[in-house]
């Protein structure tokens, strides 16, 4: 991951980096071997860096992270999910545009 600003989550730290964050959190799921995941992977990055310091960014390998992909009903990818107060308060399947993620996760912050 390119952007420092990007975080990895894992089934061992998702519920306390995602669940329990005090701000909202938008997750990548994805796997390596996904063309369409790689596609969105700088607009990922692009929203992490515009969110720094009001929101979580990060991405979870659904091949690594089976338990929580599971749990979430990710059957397609990329899905991107944004958490707030521990609920999934938005989902986009497939590649999704950075404005429209964007104004997804300004919404989080605004409710």
């Amino acid at each position: 991951m390119a952007s420092g600003n990007v975080k990895a989550f894992t089934d061992a730290n998702f519920a306390q980096d995602v669940l329990k964050s005090s701000v909202p959190v938008l997750v990548d799921f994805w796997a390596e071997w996904c063309m369409p995941c790689r596609m969105l992977t700088p607009t990922i990055e692009a929203v992490a860096d515009a969110f720094a310091g009001r929101a979580v960014v990060g991405k979870l390998n659904t091949d690594d992270g089976q338990e929580t992909s599971i749990k979430y009903g990710i059957n397609m990818i990329p899905t991107v999910i944004i958490f707030k107060g521990g609920e999934p308060v938005k989902k986009f399947i497939g590649v999704a545009s950075r404005d429209d993620i964007s104004k997804a996760l300004e919404l989080a912050l605004a409710n």
